[in-house]
Order: C-alpha cells, then sequence, then structure tokens
C-alpha cells in the first residue's frame, strides 16, 4: 500500500488574512485612541514613560498599582496608549505575563521595559 501526503492549495480556503486581520487590529485601535480621554491619555503616557525610565519590566497593571494612572473607562484603552510609546521607541516588549489586573483572572499580557535608548535620554 502507498501512501500520499494530502496536499493543500496555498492559501487554504477559509483562513483569516494575515492583512485582513493586521486592518481590523489598526480600525479597532483608531476608535479605541479616538474615543480616550484626552486626560486620561496624558497621564497614562506619563505613567509609562516613568516606568520606562526605571529599566524594569511592567505591564499596566503596576500603572495602576502605583497610584500613576486610574483604570480607564474601557481595558481598549490600554492597546493604543502602549502602541503610541512602543512606535515613539519609548518602550519595547519585553515578553509575556500573567496578568496582576483582578478583572482579567491572571490572563496572558505583554510586558514592555523601556528602551535602553529612552533610558539614556536619546528620545522624548
Amino acid at each position: 500500500m502507498t501512501t500520499q501526503q494530502l496536499q493543500f492549495p496555498e492559501p487554504v480556503q477559509g483562513t483569516v488574512s494575515p492583512a485582513a486581520g493586521e486592518t481590523a487590529k489598526a480600525d479597532g485601535m483608531a476608535a479605541a485612541r479616538a474615543h480616550t480621554s484626552p486626560e486620561w491619555a496624558d497621564a497614562c503616557a506619563a505613567a509609562i514613560e516613568l516606568m520606562a525610565r526605571r529599566g524594569t519590566v511592567f505591564q499596566a497593571a503596576d500603572l495602576i498599582a502605583e497610584g500613576l494612572v486610574d483604570e480607564p473607562d474601557s481595558p481598549n484603552r490600554w492597546g493604543p496608549a502602549f502602541l503610541r510609546a512602543a512606535r515613539a521607541s519609548v518602550i519595547e516588549p519585553a515578553g509575556v505575563q500573567q496578568s496582576r489586573r483582578a478583572t482579567v483572572h491572571r490572563s496572558l499580557c505583554r510586558a514592555w521595559q523601556g528602551t535602553a535608548t529612552y533610558r539614556n535620554g536619546a528620545t522624548a
């Protein structure tokens, strides 16, 4: 008896398009950013910058735990805040951790660390 490997056409029909996924993510982030209060966004940016200067690994829950920023009106506010800081080279991903926020039941979240360039004062 001869066996053959099953061949699928490229791309596999019914799969999610990575490009469509990125577009949907960008659209969602833009909508979240548009509905975020400027006061909270500014406070969050300052909190992220402070944590970044320390050089330690942190997550959103740490900003709240240290009293640097209040819980946002929606958890959708965090993504654009951290994305903006990452694009400005203030922070960079430092792996994933279990969230310390009680409201998310220890689900995984991205951990961040200030970039060496930012800690050395080379970026705003």
